[in-house]
């Protein structure tokens, strides 16, 4: 698996600070832009998002390449609505048969494991015989969710801490796990005011809604003391919960 940021909002922080304060200020963003300061946007940013007010981020987007993940996970990451996506095509791509993801628990188990890529070179083998015979977007059909994709993904910061809070969970599926930790881990290191208390709810509101669904573990990793400290330093008064 590999995650990568292509690309982001320049100065979004300051954008998204400017933004905020223009809803209670006389004057407009243009102007609060030449006046931000890291402990200015520390605190026309921390307020509202203490407060639960997100509106205010969602003028900052960001874009994922993510490569070697499973068709499997892929269609969970698709269901993000709020998102725009473009994943390599079956239809004209054609695949390798080396290229599919083993879920860790398979590989453990020396039977299952073989059994496993006995069923994977079966299909390719297949694969091949059919896409020298009809189309590759027919061909395709056989292909199994382990097979490996590549997708491009853009997110505003909004739509980002959503995903964060259901993907990071330890109860969400640990493929997408993976690579929503990696994405919050690249997002904290070019905006790391809008994405502090980003994760899932035992991180982000400090309590878990999972009642007695929750895993009784909070991921207390994703929210490391180095980080705390200096977010916290630098919006002086402003502390966030739930840490």
């Amino acid at each position: 698996m590999r995650v990568t940021l292509l690309s982001y909002t320049k100065d979004a922080e300051r954008l998204c600070a400017a933004a905020a304060h223009s809803c209670y200020s006389e004057k407009g963003a243009t102007d609060l832009m030449e006046e931000w300061d890291e402990e200015r946007g520390a605190r026309w940013l921390g307020n509202p998002l203490a407060s639960g007010h997100r509106s205010v981020i969602e003028h900052a987007s960001y874009t994922f390449s993510i490569e070697g993940i499973s068709r499997a996970c892929t269609h969970q990451l698709v269901r993000h609505r709020l998102a725009s996506f473009s994943q390599q095509s079956q239809r004209y791509v054609r695949q390798d048969g080396a290229d599919y993801v083993m879920p860790e628990s398979i590989g453990e188990d020396e039977e299952a494991a073989r059994r496993f890529r006995a069923l994977m070179d079966h299909i390719w083998e297949e694969y091949q015989f059919l896409s020298e015979r009809v189309p590759k977007e027919d061909a395709r059909y056989v292909l199994p969710n382990a097979c490996t994709t590549k997708i491009t993904v853009t997110m505003n910061a909004r739509e980002l801490w959503h995903f964060f809070e259901l993907r990071c969970c330890n109860r969400a599926q640990w493929e997408l796990r993976a690579v929503a930790d990696e994405m919050l881990r690249l997002v904290r290191k070019v905006s790391p005011f809008i994405f502090d208390k980003a994760g899932p709810p035992c991180v982000s509101r400090g309590r878990c809604p999972e009642g007695k669904m929750s895993c009784g573990r909070p991921r207390t990793e994703l929210c490391t003391s180095e980080r705390r400290d200096r977010v916290s330093r630098a919006q002086g008064d402003i502390t966030p919960s739930g840490h």
